[in-house]
């Protein structure tokens, strides 16, 4: 009988744990501001992290082409990706005359 109780509190436990890991945020624990271009061209997204939420600095989360894991740049390169997102469509409407 013992053993039985044993066995569902360990199955208990591995459900809770497993259950709660989706709640989990991922956050990025350091971020790098020189990202090379080649790099922000191939940005398929990104998110913002917020140092007042769950994660303890603020970030730039990229999604990158290619690359399993988000690429942690300082938000200052938002700037950057954006500049560089306008002249990739400006240059792809130019192409397309």
């Amino acid at each position: 009988m013992e053993l039985k109780v044993v066995f569902l509190i360990v199955c208990l436990c591995a459900l809770a744990v497993a259950s709660t890991e989706a709640g989990i945020h991922k956050c990025c624990i350091e971020t790098k501001q020189d990202i090379p271009i080649r790099i922000l061209q191939r940005v398929q997204g990104w998110s913002v992290q917020h140092s007042s939420g769950a994660c303890d600095i603020s970030a730039l989360m990229l999604r990158v082409k290619g690359i399993r894991k988000p690429v942690c740049a300082h938000p200052k390169v938002k700037e950057a990706l954006m500049m560089l997102m306008r002249r990739m469509k400006q240059k792809k409407q130019k192409d397309a005359y």
